[in-house]
């Protein structure tokens, strides 16, 4: 029997501070999953399997190979906990949702809370949606009709539409009696929400309060007033400095007049920080929404955009250095296109360096999967190497008419462009191995590199074929 080594593993005195490594999925779990499923022994790993967090189960999927990932589906569906599908990056919720039939996404959903449910269907094709929407009851399939129905990233698609509501003018007792004998009550909650006769909603009350006062108080007496109202169209981004910067737990959620029909908990807003955090990040590095589980093709389009864009800018300051020409003594042709192959190996090691840092922050990128990173990146790099050389080549060739330039500089592009690729994950692997944030020092050693290898490369070349 395999040891079970999840999140929940604890020593005689509990989870000591020290300890952040019992947290998560461990590579050596991971190892023994991929060896169990593939020798056939399910009954080995199942107890496993099954006592893993929800969100350990996802990062569990998330770092198996996609053939390790069919097996584990179809061995062990029925044990998973279907919160385990909206806690997926999207790529791998992608492709465990195409192993699914409606039916069995169907029974995941309804057992889900709103929110998560609508998160993970709301991507779906709409064929595919409205099949699964079919197959859940019709309670649960009116809430998330519900949800759907408001634009994606707003308050309306997060919030959860279960929720506890009283009127003023009951008593603490008899709220208390309620939450104790209402069974739809949600399973997770930190304050009740109070509203007046038209379901809007008056004020908010702690739960900590209810349980320290007396259970003859009024609410009223007891309830915070004027409380900060989210507007189901709100943008995600607005709700989440909403609750940061008034220090909410969660979040009511009312409709065009007001009324009151969700509300927001604060475990969704910590991923939406995340999220937002994650975007502004992708997108300054160039990088769109890739991660690490995505494949190479997609890899390859989302960063060749960007690095075409690069290299427009990269010709536009050789064009101004090319107007100093006169001033060098010999070939002002290397001179005029050192600069370029710098460029585009610098932009190329931040795109994977972005990839890196931000799976290492998330325990995405481990050692069970850093070979399978470490080679698809190799492979992207490649691959626009060769596109961009072939591209820079041409350019170089006609630009000065002397086809060997052309050559010389395409082959110094596809050298960078690799070690470019290689350094913007290596170098930030080594780092965290080394216990030192990769976020912080990994850029100067990929741009030293970067540099370095471009211009060594390009003028160790020029000088043996062309002066």
């Amino acid at each position: 029997m395999l040891e079970n080594e999840q999140s929940q593993s604890t020593t005689e005195d509990g989870i000591q501070p020290g300890d952040a490594e019992l947290y998560g999925v461990p590579a050596s779990l991971v190892e023994d999953v991929a060896t169990a499923l593939k020798a056939g022994e399910l009954d080995a790993i199942r107890k496993t399997v099954t006592d893993l967090h929800a969100a350990d189960q996802a990062d569990l999927m998330e770092q198996l190979t996609s053939r390790n990932l069919r097996r584990f589906i179809d061995a062990f569906l029925e044990d998973l906990d279907p919160e385990a599908l909206s806690e997926l990056e999207e790529t791998v919720r992608d492709e465990v949702i195409d192993l699914l039939e409606p039916q069995e996404i169907a029974a995941a959903v309804a057992e889900m809370d709103t929110d998560d449910a609508v998160y993970v269907i709301e991507d779906l094709d709409e064929s595919e949606r409205r099949e699964i929407l079919d197959a859940v009851p019709d309670e649960e399939r009116f809430e998330l009709e519900a949800g759907l129905s408001y634009p994606e990233d707003s308050a309306g698609r997060l919030m959860q539409q279960d929720f506890i509501s009283v009127p003023t003018y009951w008593t603490v007792g008899q709220t208390i009696d309620h939450m104790r004998e209402d069974e739809d009550l949600p399973e997770d909650f930190y304050e009740i929400f109070v509203v007046d006769a038209m379901m809007k909603p008056v004020g908010t009350i702690p739960l900590n309060r209810i349980l320290r006062t007396k259970r003859d108080v009024d609410i009223a007496e007891i309830m915070e007033h004027e409380p900060i109202l989210v507007p189901a169209n709100m943008d995600q981004e607005e709700v989440a400095f909403l609750v940061q910067q008034y220090d909410l737990v969660s979040a009511l959620v009312v409709d065009d007049s007001n009324r009151l029909i969700g509300s927001i908990m604060i475990d969704d807003i910590v991923d939406v920080i995340q999220e937002e955090a994650e975007e502004d990040i992708m997108l300054l590095g160039g990088v769109g929404d890739g991660g690490i589980h995505e494949s190479t093709f997609q890899t390859t389009r989302d960063r060749f955009v960007w690095l075409f864009a690069n290299l427009g800018t990269a010709i536009l300051a050789s064009i101004v250095i090319s107007q100093f020409g006169g001033t060098i003594e010999q070939m002002v042709a290397l001179a005029v296109l050192m600069p370029i192959v710098a460029s585009m190996g610098g932009n190329a090691g931040t795109q994977t360096l972005t990839i890196a840092v931000r799976a290492l922050g998330t325990k995405e990128l481990t050692s069970s999967n850093a070979l399978r990173t470490i080679s698809r990146e190799a492979v992207v790099g490649v691959i626009n190497g060769i596109l961009f050389a072939v591209i820079m080549g041409v350019v170089a060739a006609l630009w000065f008419d002397i086809q060997m330039l052309g050559f010389v500089i395409a082959a110094a592009m596809i050298i960078n462009m690799i070690v470019a690729a290689l350094a913007g994950i290596l170098i930030p692997l080594g780092l965290h191995k080394a216990g030192i944030d990769p976020a912080v020092a990994s850029s100067v050693f990929v741009t030293t590199i970067t540099d370095v290898v471009g211009f060594f490369a390009f003028l160790s070349l020029a000088a043996k074929y062309l002066v």
